[in-house]
């Protein structure tokens, strides 16, 4: 069986996984920013994040190229190039909801969390 979005990175009808990383989610942490898988929809957060899941993502599967799922943002990465490239429209909702909070989710986040970010680099 051969994966669409290994010939086609960028799925346009295919809505977002939900408003928060899926992994980070699922094991309480929390993010910085937030990356959207443009073939799946896969939610992850991003590299500048402690556990840096959109890139994991990409390497996974082979899905190279992610949009910001930042409220404002509309700008398509591709991890093959690195590069910013174009994009169409994706499915809606097009970001997390302005009232996560970012970091986030607001109740999971650190007060220490600039320092853990440091300190991972």
């Amino acid at each position: 069986m051969t994966d669409h979005a290994s010939t086609h990175p960028i799925d346009p009808s295919v809505p977002p996984s939900g408003p928060g990383c899926v992994e980070c989610t699922q094991t309480g942490s929390w993010w910085l920013h937030l990356r959207r898988c443009a073939a799946c929809g896969h939610i992850g957060c991003c590299d500048d994040s402690l556990n840096t899941h959109a890139t994991k993502h990409a390497e996974a599967t082979g899905h190279p190229i992610i949009r910001s799922y930042e409220p404002g943002e509309d700008w398509f990465w591709d991890y093959r190039r690195q590069a910013f490239v174009g994009g169409p429209t994706l499915a809606p909702p097009l970001s997390h909801p302005e009232d996560q909070g970012v970091p986030g989710p607001v109740q999971r986040v650190p007060h220490d969390w600039e320092r853990q970010l440091q300190q991972r680099g």
